[in-house]
């Protein structure tokens, strides 16, 4: 029965891996079309949902990977195992950040691969810790990352006519330090702190309902409050402050990360991964379930592969440009569809995907 339920919860993370995929998929192919707010209000409001939640619960998710797959190290390993552990860790962080830049060579800048690495690699001096300083740990990067966001100037290496879509210096030694861990699409003040509360989360207990349950009603109480509070507080706040100056400080959208974006989106990456477990758990042999594990299972090959195939399609499609939301989700459903299939297809012979494959061959 253990053993079930320890399958259950492992495919519940390759499930939610594959939703967060897909919400992927509809931020950056609507972007990369230049599809943003052209459409109706209702499915700009539905693509907008989307919108650095999905990133936020896909990097939730490798920090539970991150947990899981040191667990022995953390109960008890001796020195050996947690040094081998960190290697592991090391190497992995490494694939991803050179992976990462290679994707950001062929153009594709709004790269998440880089910034994970990164996590990674602050995350592997983390394993052994206890989980209050890992909890200190993240309000200190949060905390932080607000006061750096008030202090600085946050547009600040981003083209003054095409804000968060051009980075001017990205390959400057200051322009990159300052995009990785001040003002890029995913810098590692805050969004390290996603991988963090990963880490945490892969230290319970998932098997037990009564844990899920908590999470689920904590998350859903803190997600309805903080959203109701920034409209509050964007609101009060327009009598002394600029509507820009307001959505900056208090929107839950991903640019700036603020500290009620980490909060709201946290909670809803915890949602998305408990909704995940309990539909494996009551669905475990439906033949869409079994899809999308193989399809979450899959995710790097996929992040890879959207911008080199799904990208070339409309490149070659010339629908690069302008155009509407409809086609844009179209599209994604299309490409999402395409890559569920070549999930279970490639499934059927090979354990991992290639890209996935490649990197255990050299980070092993």
């Amino acid at each position: 029965m253990i053993k079930q339920l320890q399958s259950k919860r492992i495919e519940g993370l390759d499930f939610a891996r594959a939703l967060a995929m897909f919400g992927m998929l509809i931020v950056n192919f609507k972007i990369i079309m230049g599809a943003v707010g052209n459409g109706p209000e209702w499915l700009i409001w539905f693509t907008g949902l989307f919108e650095g939640r999905a990133s936020a619960t896909f990097v939730t998710l490798a920090g539970i990977g991150v947990a899981l797959m040191t667990r022995k190290a953390r109960n008890g390993g001796d020195l050996s195992t947690i040094k081998e552990n960190k290697v592991k860790l090391w190497k992995r962080s490494a694939f991803l950040f050179v992976l990462g830049l290679c994707l950001y060579v062929a153009d594709w800048t709004g790269d998440i691969l880089h910034y994970y690495g990164v996590y990674m690699l602050i995350a592997s001096f983390l394993i052994i810790v206890s989980t209050k300083f890992m909890i200190i740990i993240s309000s200190l990067f949060l905390i932080t990352s607000q006061i750096l966001q008030v202090t600085m100037n946050y547009l600040k290496g981003w083209h003054p006519e095409q804000p968060f879509m051009e980075y001017l210096d990205f390959w400057a030694i200051d322009g990159f330090i300052r995009n990785l861990l001040f003002n890029g699409y995913h810098p590692v003040f805050p969004w390290i702190c996603f991988f963090l509360l990963g880490m945490i989360l892969g230290r319970l207990d998932l098997s037990k309902k009564a844990v899920r349950n908590k999470m689920l009603y904590i998350s859903l109480f803190l997600l309805i409050t903080i959203e109701v509070l920034s409209k509050v507080l964007m609101r009060l706040s327009l009598s002394v402050l600029d509507g820009n100056s307001a959505e900056f400080l208090f929107q839950t959208g991903p640019i700036p990360p603020n500290i009620l974006y980490m909060l709201s989106n946290s909670a809803s990456a915890i949602i998305v991964i408990v909704a995940s477990i309990y539909i494996i758990e009551n669905f475990p042999s439906h033949w869409l379930t079994k899809s999308l594990i193989k399809t979450g299972q899959l995710t790097l090959t996929h992040y890879v592969s959207h911008v080199f195939i799904g990208v070339g399609i409309l490149a070659l499609l010339n629908r690069l440009e302008n155009q509407t939301l409809a086609f844009s989700l179209l599209f994604t459903i299309l490409f999402f569809v395409a890559s569920i299939l070549f999930s279970v297809l490639w499934c059927k012979k090979y354990k991992r995907g290639p890209i996935e494959w490649v990197m255990r061959k050299i980070t092993n």
